[in-house]
């Protein structure tokens, strides 16, 4: 069973999620996850205005997504930066790549979910990913969310994230707020639920 992780993150908080998600699949017995990220859009210089350069660096050896990647996965789980209540223009971009998959009905029946992160906690996580979700429901992709059994979405003893719709995570203004233990057992979580399902449908 083949899980495709494809995210975008800009400053790195993403990218943590991605990776606490491939770890928790990798945990299913008879799954393989695998990280990709989409291709960056902007030009070193922008990045390195808006200081997210060495973060680019930092994942400059994580495959890039192709939609061959999606095609080849039985799951895939999404993740993307909110940008004004919808997903980020690199993941729009690579999305709006995948007509060919569209057109030949590669993805239909596969399970997918999506995961997210915005600066402030109504910054737009649930609307990001209910953006998102025409997008797979176009593909006839499987929508898998984030189940209220997963209970640490429930408290409100802190800062946390996470929504039936997906997990997620609060940056900060300043995005100095990395993923806390709770975003990232939701996202764990997510993946683990993904992967079930998957193996689900496949049998």
């Amino acid at each position: 069973m083949n899980i495709a992780i494809v995210y975008y993150s800009m400053y790195g908080h993403i990218r943590a999620m991605a990776q606490a998600a491939a770890e928790a699949a990798n945990q299913v017995a008879g799954v393989r996850a695998e990280i990709y990220r989409v291709p960056e859009t902007l030009p070193d210089e922008v990045l390195a205005k808006m200081g997210a350069l060495d973060a680019a660096k930092a994942q400059a050896a994580v495959p890039l997504a192709t939609p061959e990647v999606l095609a080849a996965a039985d799951a895939v789980l999404f993740g993307t930066p909110t940008r004004f209540g919808n997903m980020t223009g690199q993941m729009r971009q690579f999305l709006d790549s995948t007509g060919g998959l569209w057109a030949k009905g590669a993805l239909i029946g596969k399970p997918a979910g999506v995961f997210t992160s915005s600066g402030t906690q109504h910054g737009g996580q649930e609307s990001t990913i209910l953006t998102f979700i025409p997008t797979l429901m176009h593909h006839g992709m499987v929508v898998v969310g984030l189940p209220y059994s997963f209970q640490g979405q429930m408290g409100v003893d802190e800062i946390v994230g996470g929504s039936p719709y997906g997990a997620s995570t609060i940056a900060g203004g300043d995005g100095s707020r990395m993923p806390s233990q709770r975003d990232l057992d939701g996202v764990r979580f997510q993946a683990r639920h993904l992967a079930e399902i998957a193996k689900k449908l496949a049998a």
